[in-house]
């Protein structure tokens, strides 16, 4: 059955989110209750003790990857409201960065001894890359909280780094998706090809619905984009999923995509008319060709996708209809996001000590947690019932939990395996060796992890 939510639920869905945060701020400290009284003698006795001893004032800085509505600066402020309330002494400012140039950024900024004091962002950065770098303060005493022992083990063994130390303290996860053109596959006769009630297809499926869109006369049907990494979570996910693949070994510590699986997945996406391999497209760039209907599919997508892009695209006016990557059997292998903060170790054990106190308040009580998480249009990585319950949106995208993978991008040399990625998928889509391609992508990318396969 087609569901149509269109532009006026992804605004309710968007301000189900800014409304859940603030009346859940609004129920933390209601005057009137029954212990009021103890309430107030309480709060003028520490009054009293923090005029006796005032915290000296400590600015910090944050600065976030687009993580949901974390690219969102009223509802980060909102949340910096909450958290200034208790501790007015730690001022924090805020610095928004994207997928395209933050990386230079960063780096940029720890050459010059400028680090951030707080990131948010995922294992693969924080961990994998920063922390196996030792820039960042090991947040273990956080993990030992109440709270901490109730996050998913999968989230907790993708947030250990190999020397024991936590170098992030969680807060969402998500899993990336697919989308269609759901209009366009409809007039085309393509929804035969899939399951929309479990939002799956087979391999089988996605390359008949190619054919019929191309039939139809949708010039291009989806692009496999390698303009750089941003987004490469979605090639990724596709060239594993239509075999069977896999892009490392399963305890994560070697790369292979120089495998027959993989290879025949390439080779089927560079022969299939209606896909074509675009080497000046990014993800970015992918979704935007998507959105404006140029595109019948989408790789790059996610729930947070389809909220910011229906809210500030004013050319997507069709149905968009979430799709796991198809697989030979239905039952798709998905690439999973977790986010969370990581804190530069700076030298400064009061900045340190500040970035920990304001994780700790974001991540600590249930209430505030959850209004961390509805921050980022994502789910919790904690138990947490009934967050989204009335949120038609989410609950479409929730299905897709199930399908998460463990956690990859924690492989020793993932920064240089990604960089590797792109690269060979721009030289499969210039008419190179597949084989050849896929062979080069893994000494490159074992190398960097320390170690190189041996036939």
């Amino acid at each position: 059955m087609k569901k149509t939510y269109g532009p006026v639920c992804r605004l309710v869905s968007l301000t189900l989110v800014i409304t859940l945060c603030l009346s859940l701020t609004a129920c933390q400290s209601t005057p009137g209750t029954k212990d009021s009284g103890q309430q107030a003698e309480s709060h003028e006795a520490a009054n009293a003790d923090a005029s006796e001893q005032e915290p000296d004032p400590v600015e910090i800085s944050l600065w976030t990857y687009p993580i949901g509505n974390w690219s969102s600066s009223t509802i980060i402020a909102n949340l910096l409201a909450d958290f200034n309330k208790q501790y007015p002494h730690i001022r924090i400012s805020v610095k928004y960065l994207d997928y395209n140039t933050g990386d230079s950024l960063m780096e940029d900024a720890i050459a010059k001894g400028q680090a951030p004091d707080i990131v948010f962002e995922g294992p693969e950065r924080l961990c994998a890359n920063w922390g196996d770098r030792g820039l960042m303060a090991d947040l273990s005493q956080l993990w030992s909280s109440s709270s901490a022992g109730q996050i998913y083990d999968h989230v907790q063994t993708a947030c250990q780094s190999e020397n024991g130390a936590y170098y992030i303290f969680p807060v969402c996860e998500s899993a990336h998706c697919m989308a269609i053109h759901h209009d366009l596959f409809e007039a085309a006769g393509a929804l035969q090809y899939l399951d929309e009630e479990t939002h799956t297809w087979t391999t089988e499926g996605f390359i008949k619905a190619v054919a019929a869109l191309k039939e139809y006369g949708v010039e291009q049907v989806g692009a496999v984009y390698c303009g750089g990494q941003a987004g490469d979570q979605g090639t990724r996910a596709l060239v594993n999923n239509l075999y069977g693949g896999s892009f490392t070994d399963p305890e994560h510590s070697y790369y292979t995509i120089n495998t027959p699986e993989n290879i025949e997945a390439l080779q089927l996406l560079y022969d299939l008319e209606g896909i074509d391999f675009a080497p000046d497209m990014t993800g970015a760039d992918e979704v935007k060709r998507f959105s404006s209907g140029d595109l019948a599919m989408t790789f790059c997508w996610n729930v947070a996708r389809e909220i910011n892009e229906t809210l500030v695209n004013p050319d997507l006016n069709f149905d968009v209809f979430p799709m796991a990557f198809p697989s030979p059997t239905g039952v798709p292998v998905l690439e999973g996001g977790i986010w969370g903060f990581g804190i530069f170790d700076n030298g400064d054990a009061a900045r340190i000590e500040a970035a920990k106190t304001f994780v700790d308040f974001m991540t600590g009580t249930d209430s505030q947690y959850a209004k961390t998480v509805l921050s980022t249009t994502y789910w919790p990585v904690r138990p947490m019932e009934d967050l989204y319950v009335n949120d038609r949106l989410m609950t479409e995208y929730g299905t897709f939990t199930q399908y998460m993978s463990d956690y990859h991008q924690i492989t020793p040399g993932w920064t240089e395996a990604r960089t590797a990625w792109w690269k060979m998928l721009q030289e499969i889509g210039s008419g190179g060796d597949i084989e050849a391609a896929a062979k080069a992508f893994d000494d490159t990318a074992n190398e960097s992890a320390g170690h190189i396969q041996t036939e």
